[in-house]
């Protein structure tokens, strides 16, 4: 078992801070090692840049960390190349943690790539494009007023529409090849050869089912193919920032 959680948000009253300062980092890890009973954290990652901290501080306490050993391997999350590589001065940056489904892909672009050359584990998040990919939205979907998809452009309007319509077809394709739409969104996201992991939600052991099998569902050059085919109108879905988290 790997254990890995991340740190470098703060919240102070109803807003969400980047804070990746040596302090709250550090402050971070010895929460997570008590609320964890654990003497190490296997994977520590920064979950966001903060530009209002400085890159040596924060790759300096990392480091610091390792050396204690109370974290073994320091990552980062939505971090860019030019981010990674800064950090990399001060600690060896080892995993990212970006943002990756059929709705959202512009990490093929330069952060895979990146991450290839330079040997750089990729665990990505939100396969399922924050429920998009589930099939079981609709126009008339709505949300808590604490969730941030009520605010969210990608889920309200012609946008939402327009990416709904493309769902009812990769959910179809999902049947004619006798899986569900969750089993082929997981599947897809992992055989893209430099993705490592692709990190799921859930709320109950059952959600992990559709995922587990997709482990096993292997995808051809003709099946991506075939599913760009259906993408190709599709409007991003960015998701959120922590700014905007309510």
């Amino acid at each position: 078992m790997v254990v890995a959680t991340k740190g470098g948000l703060r919240k102070d009253g109803d807003t969400l801070h980047r804070d990746a300062s040596a302090r709250w980092l550090r402050e971070g890890v010895d929460s997570s090692l008590r609320n964890l009973r654990t003497d190490y954290i296997d994977l520590y990652q920064v979950h966001w840049p903060d530009p209002k901290t400085p890159v040596e501080e924060t790759g300096r306490v990392l480091a610091d960390l390792v050396r204690e050993g109370k974290i073994r391997h320091a990552g980062v999350s939505n971090y860019t190349p030019r981010q990674m590589a800064d950090l990399a001065q001060y600690v060896p940056v080892e995993t990212d943690q970006p943002p990756y489904h059929m709705f959202h892909r512009d990490i093929e672009a330069e952060i895979l790539p990146y991450a290839a050359q330079n040997d750089i584990g990729v665990l990505v998040y939100g396969p399922l494009a924050h429920g998009l990919l589930s099939g079981t939205m609709t126009p008339r979907t709505t949300f808590a007023a604490d969730d941030w998809r009520g605010s969210s452009s990608d889920f309200k309007g012609e946008k939402f529409a327009r990416d709904l319509e493309l769902v009812e077809r990769l959910k179809q394709y999902a049947a004619s090849h006798e899986i569900t739409l969750p089993q082929l969104a997981v599947a897809w996201t992992i055989s893209n050869p430099a993705v490592d992991v692709a990190i799921v939600g859930a709320r109950h052991p059952s959600h992990l089912d559709d995922p587990v099998a997709a482990a096993d569902i292997p995808l051809s050059a003709l099946d991506r193919d075939e599913i760009d085919a259906i993408l190709l109108d599709a409007v991003e879905v960015v998701g959120p920032a922590p700014e905007a988290m309510p």
